[in-house]
C-alpha cells in the first residue's frame, strides 16, 4: 500500500556515508552530508519520507558478483590496506559493511517500490557502476546497479529493467555485465571515452550475441552543455518507449556538471532535473510509477548538493 505521507522516499544515514575513501580522496565522506544539508535547507525533507540504510547479506552481493571476489573484499576490509583493482579503489577498514549497506539500501528501495509503499526513491551514495562481476574499479567496491538489476530479475521476476546513466563516466560495469542480455534496456550518456576513464562506451557498442542492437551508448564531447544534452535526450525516450520497461533505474552522477574536478563536462543541474522528470513521466506510463534514482559520481560538493536535490525535486513534482 502506498505510504499515507509521500510518494517518494530518500535514504540517509551514517551507514551510507561510511562508503568513502578518506577525507583526501575525491570520493570522501562529506558527499552524503552536503546533499543531506541541502535537502533540509530546501525543506524537501517535508515532501519525502526519510528512511534508514539497510545492509545486504552476502548472497545478495553474489547475485551479481563472483563469490571469490566478495571473499576477497571481506578479507581486505578487515586489514584496510592495498587496492582492490589496479590502483583506483583502495581498501579501507569496514569496506565490506559499507559496500553491503549501499547494495542493501538499493534493494530495500526496490522492495518498497514493488510493494507499492512508494512510487519513487533516491539513494545518494549508490550508483557504483564501474565494478565488474570479478573485480572492483573506479572507486566502486561493488556494483549496486548490477545487483539491483539481478535482484529485480531473480527476486521480483521483472526482466525488462531500464538502466539510464547520465554520469560523466561510462557505466562499464553494468554494460559489460549485461552486454549479452537482450532484456536489459541500457542507455548511457557519458563523456567520450577517448578523453575520460574508463575509455569505453563507443557508439558502436550496442550489445553482443542475442543482445546485439539492444544497448544505447551516447558518447558526448568534452564541454557538452545543457543544449547538447537536450539535443540527444529524445533518442533515449524513443529507445525506452520502443522497449517498454517495467522498472526504471537512473544513475544521476553529478560529475557531468560543469566544474567537476576530474571530468570535462558542462551540464547544469537542469539537465539532471529534466532527465529525472521525463523518466518519472515514463515510469508513470509504463512502470506503475516505479523509478529509483542512484546518486552516482560527483566530486564537487556544491554540484552534488544542487544536482541531487534537483533530481529529488523533479521526482516529486506533479506529472504534466
Amino acid at each position: 500500500m502506498m505510504s499515507d505521507k509521500h510518494s517518494c522516499c530518500v535514504y540517509l544515514g551514517e551507514e551510507l556515508a561510511r562508503y568513502a575513501f578518506g577525507d583526501d580522496h575525491p570520493f570522501g565522506p562529506l558527499r552524503h552530508d552536503v546533499f543531506k544539508q541541502e535537502l533540509y535547507d530546501r525543506k524537501l525533507d517535508s515532501k519525502v519520507d526519510i528512511l534508514q540504510p539497510v545492509m545486504a547479506d552476502q548472497a545478495t552481493l553474489e547475485l551479481f558478483h563472483e563469490h571469490d571476489y566478495i571473499e576477497t573484499v571481506k578479507k581486505m576490509s578487515k586489514l584496510g590496506i592495498g587496492y582492490l583493482d589496479q590502483g583506483d579503489t583502495p581498501a579501507f577498514i569496514g569496506m565490506y559493511e559499507a559496500a553491503s549497506t549501499v547494495a542493501g539500501t538499493v534493494c530495500n528501495a526496490i522492495d518498497r517500490l514493488i510493494n507499492r509503499e512508494y512510487k519513487r526513491a533516491f539513494v545518494p551514495i549508490a550508483g557504483l557502476h564501474h565494478a565488474r562481476r570479478h573485480i572492483a574499479a573506479g572507486f566502486c567496491v561493488v556494483n549496486d546497479c548490477g545487483i539491483a538489476i539481478e535482484y529485480l530479475n531473480q527476486h521480483h521476476h521483472i526482466k525488462h529493467v531500464a538502466y539510464v546513466d547520465i554520469d560523466a563516466h561510462h557505466g562499464d560495469g553494468v554494460f559489460y555485465g549485461f552486454e549479452d542480455d537482450p532484456n536489459l534496456i541500457f542507455a548511457d550518456f557519458h563523456e567520450d571515452g577517448r578523453f575520460l576513464y574508463p575509455g569505453t562506451g563507443a557508439i558502436y557498442e550496442t550489445g553482443k550475441g542475442d543482445a546485439e542492437g539492444t544497448k544505447l551508448n551516447i558518447p558526448m564531447p568534452p564541454g557538452a552543455d545543457d543544449r547538447a544534452f537536450m539535443q540527444v535526450w529524445p533518442k533515449v525516450e524513443d529507445y525506452l518507449r520502443r522497449r517498454k520497461p517495467e522498472f526504471i533505474l537512473l544513475q544521476c552522477g553529478a560529475d557531468s556538471i560543469e566544474g567537476d574536478p576530474i571530468t570535462h563536462m558542462a551540464y547544469s543541474e537542469s539537465s539532471h532535473a529534466y532527465a529525472a522528470g521525463r523518466l518519472r513521466a515514463l515510469a508513470d506510463e509504463y512502470c506503475d510509477g516505479m523509478l529509483l534514482a542512484l546518486g552516482g559520481g560527483g566530486y564537487n560538493h556544491d554540484n552534488i548538493a544542487k544536482t541531487w536535490t534537483a533530481v529529488v525535486e523533479a521526482m516529486i513534482a506533479s506529472t504534466k
